[in-house]
Protein backbone atom coordinates (compact mmCIF):
# COMPACT_ATOMS: atom_id res chain seq x y z
CA UNK A 1 0.00 0.00 0.00
CA UNK A 2 1.65 3.62 -1.36
CA UNK A 3 1.72 6.46 1.48
CA UNK A 4 -0.33 9.85 -0.10
CA UNK A 5 2.22 12.25 -1.07
CA UNK A 6 -0.38 14.77 0.51
CA UNK A 7 -0.27 13.23 3.97
CA UNK A 8 3.76 13.01 3.28
CA UNK A 9 3.35 16.83 2.49
CA UNK A 10 0.74 17.65 5.74
CA UNK A 11 3.18 15.80 7.99
CA UNK A 12 6.00 18.30 6.69
CA UNK A 13 4.57 21.39 8.36
CA UNK A 14 4.35 19.74 11.50
CA UNK A 15 8.31 19.38 11.41
CA UNK A 16 9.11 22.28 14.22
CA UNK A 17 7.07 20.32 16.69
CA UNK A 18 8.66 17.18 16.54
CA UNK A 19 12.18 17.17 18.08
CA UNK A 20 14.63 15.20 15.57
CA UNK A 21 17.88 13.94 17.43
CA UNK A 22 20.43 16.18 16.24
CA UNK A 23 22.87 13.54 15.43
CA UNK A 24 23.06 10.03 14.57
CA UNK A 25 24.88 8.85 17.67
CA UNK A 26 22.59 10.60 19.85
CA UNK A 27 19.36 8.64 18.40
CA UNK A 28 21.88 5.32 18.74
CA UNK A 29 22.13 6.20 21.67
CA UNK A 30 18.60 6.47 23.05
CA UNK A 31 18.14 3.15 21.25
CA UNK A 32 16.37 4.31 18.22
CA UNK A 33 15.54 2.51 14.85
CA UNK A 34 17.47 4.70 12.49
CA UNK A 35 17.89 4.80 9.01
CA UNK A 36 19.14 6.37 5.94
CA UNK A 37 16.52 7.83 3.44
CA UNK A 38 17.23 7.35 -0.16
CA UNK A 39 15.30 10.13 -2.12
CA UNK A 40 15.50 12.56 -4.93
CA UNK A 41 16.29 16.15 -3.56
CA UNK A 42 13.83 17.27 -5.64
CA UNK A 43 11.17 15.89 -2.99
CA UNK A 44 12.91 17.99 -0.21
CA UNK A 45 9.12 18.01 0.93
CA UNK A 46 7.83 14.70 1.10
CA UNK A 47 11.18 13.69 2.68
CA UNK A 48 10.81 15.90 5.43
CA UNK A 49 7.38 14.92 5.92
CA UNK A 50 8.14 11.17 6.12
CA UNK A 51 10.82 12.17 8.69
CA UNK A 52 8.15 13.64 10.96
CA UNK A 53 6.02 10.45 10.31
CA UNK A 54 9.34 8.06 11.43
CA UNK A 55 10.23 10.39 14.36
CA UNK A 56 6.26 10.23 15.84
CA UNK A 57 6.61 6.50 15.65
CA UNK A 58 10.17 6.40 17.58
CA UNK A 59 12.57 6.23 14.47
CA UNK A 60 15.68 8.53 13.65
CA UNK A 61 15.61 9.14 9.50
CA UNK A 62 18.94 10.24 8.11
CA UNK A 63 18.51 12.82 5.38
CA UNK A 64 21.83 13.42 3.55
CA UNK A 65 20.83 17.33 3.00
CA UNK A 66 20.40 17.97 7.08
CA UNK A 67 24.10 16.53 7.34
CA UNK A 68 25.92 19.88 7.98
CA UNK A 69 29.40 17.42 6.90
CA UNK A 70 28.08 16.74 3.82
CA UNK A 71 29.50 18.59 0.64
CA UNK A 72 26.97 21.08 -1.09
CA UNK A 73 28.49 19.65 -4.57
CA UNK A 74 28.79 15.70 -4.87
CA UNK A 75 32.11 13.91 -5.21
CA UNK A 76 34.45 11.57 -3.74
CA UNK A 77 33.56 12.35 -0.19
CA UNK A 78 30.29 12.69 -0.59
CA UNK A 79 29.96 9.30 -1.61
CA UNK A 80 31.92 7.84 0.82
CA UNK A 81 29.75 9.29 3.88
CA UNK A 82 27.22 8.05 2.18
CA UNK A 83 28.52 4.55 2.28
CA UNK A 84 29.20 5.34 5.80
CA UNK A 85 25.76 6.64 7.06
CA UNK A 86 24.21 3.49 5.35
CA UNK A 87 26.26 1.29 7.06
CA UNK A 88 25.54 2.61 10.69
CA UNK A 89 22.28 3.08 10.19
CA UNK A 90 19.68 0.18 10.60
CA UNK A 91 17.56 0.64 7.97
CA UNK A 92 17.41 1.47 4.29
CA UNK A 93 14.66 3.32 3.17
CA UNK A 94 13.56 4.30 -0.29
CA UNK A 95 11.33 6.71 -1.01
CA UNK A 96 9.55 5.86 -4.27
CA UNK A 97 8.06 8.79 -6.50
CA UNK A 98 8.55 10.03 -9.76
CA UNK A 99 11.19 11.92 -9.06
CA UNK A 100 13.80 9.14 -7.06
CA UNK A 101 13.05 6.81 -9.53
CA UNK A 102 14.61 8.48 -12.05
CA UNK A 103 17.16 10.00 -9.81
CA UNK A 104 21.43 9.14 -10.68
CA UNK A 105 21.86 9.15 -7.06
CA UNK A 106 19.30 6.28 -5.93
CA UNK A 107 19.97 3.52 -7.80
CA UNK A 108 23.27 3.83 -6.71
CA UNK A 109 22.60 3.96 -2.98
CA UNK A 110 20.01 1.02 -3.33
CA UNK A 111 22.86 -1.27 -4.86
CA UNK A 112 24.81 -0.48 -2.55
CA UNK A 113 22.76 -0.79 0.23
CA UNK A 114 21.47 -3.98 -1.28
CA UNK A 115 25.04 -5.32 -0.97
CA UNK A 116 25.78 -3.25 2.94
CA UNK A 117 22.31 -3.87 4.36
CA UNK A 118 20.58 -7.33 3.01
CA UNK A 119 17.05 -7.62 1.60
CA UNK A 120 15.49 -7.74 5.76
CA UNK A 121 16.86 -4.34 6.40
CA UNK A 122 15.93 -2.43 2.64
CA UNK A 123 12.13 -1.05 3.00
CA UNK A 124 10.83 0.68 -0.66
CA UNK A 125 7.99 3.50 0.75
CA UNK A 126 5.52 3.39 -1.83
CA UNK A 127 3.76 6.70 -2.79
CA UNK A 128 0.46 7.76 -4.74
CA UNK A 129 -0.32 11.00 -6.04
CA UNK A 130 -3.17 13.09 -5.58
CA UNK A 131 -4.19 11.53 -9.66
CA UNK A 132 -3.54 8.30 -8.18
CA UNK A 133 -0.07 7.57 -9.74
CA UNK A 134 1.59 5.19 -7.64
CA UNK A 135 5.17 4.92 -7.77
CA UNK A 136 7.49 2.48 -8.03
CA UNK A 137 9.42 0.21 -10.15
CA UNK A 138 8.75 -4.04 -10.61
CA UNK A 139 12.43 -4.00 -9.27
CA UNK A 140 12.24 -2.63 -6.57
Amino acid sequence: MAIKTRDLRSASNRSGKVVVAKSLNEALAKNQQTAFLCHSHKDHELAKGLQVLMKENGWDLYIDWEDSEMHSTPNKDTANRIKTKINTTDWFLFLATGNSTQSRWCPWEIGFADSAKGYDKILIIPTEDDYGTWYGNEYL
